[in-house]
């Protein structure tokens, strides 16, 4: 008798396993339609910045007050700069731009001049889906997904918290990461909160 109720005891705790389990399934998942899985080692990194097309610079030349002041890179990807004209600014790291600067003023105009360059305003970021106020926002230095969805108001109560796509400025396709503290943005990303499957 002791034998058999220790039996039933077992089948139970196993049909209510398998229930929460089967409860807590997503049907779209099980059947391959929705792959929601993601990679905990999948860490976004950010390159260095590079300059593009509306970045607003400051250029500062010791010794050249007429050659300091802030600059917007125009849809050329050049500055136009006193004395030397145009200067490639698009596609360059601040450090390549100032070595750019610098390089066009050893031709004929300073010989040892000390440039240094700064971001003032950089591209904006986009964020769509599952948040209350999607839109186009001003980047800020260190920006994460989190700090993102902040400035848009939080989640909406349909967001998937678990994962975020984020599609880089000169990206073709969209990646998902983790949604995370540690999980970055660019300037010029798009984020998208997905949905959540109940």
């Amino acid at each position: 008798m002791i034998m058999l109720n220790l039996l039933r005891a077992g089948l139970l705790a196993l049909t209510l396993t398998f229930g929460v389990a089967a409860c807590g399934t997503n049907p779209l998942t099980a059947s391959g339609l929705v792959d929601d899985t993601i990679d905990a080692a999948a860490v976004r990194t950010v390159p260095e910045y590079r300059l593009g097309a509306a970045d607003k610079v400051r250029v500062n030349v010791f010794g050249e007050e007429a050659l300091t002041g802030e600059f917007i890179v125009g849809g050329s990807g050049r500055i136009s700069m006193p004395l030397i004209g145009e200067v490639q600014a698009a596609g360059l790291t601040i450090s390549e731009f100032q070595t750019e600067i610098a390089e066009a003023l050893k031709k004929g105009f300073i010989n040892e001049p000390r440039v240094s360059a700064e971001v003032l305003n950089y591209r904006p970021f986009y964020i769509l889906g599952e948040v209350n106020k999607p839109g186009e926002y001003p980047y800020t230095n260190n920006l994460t997904v989190l700090n993102a969805v902040a400035t848009a108001e939080g989640f909406s109560y349909r967001a998937n918290t678990r994962q975020v796509f984020i599609k880089r400025a000169d990206g073709t396709s969209e990646q998902a990461y983790p949604l995370t503290t540690a999980t970055q943005v660019a300037p010029g990303d798009t984020i998208r909160i997905g949905e959540r499957f109940f």
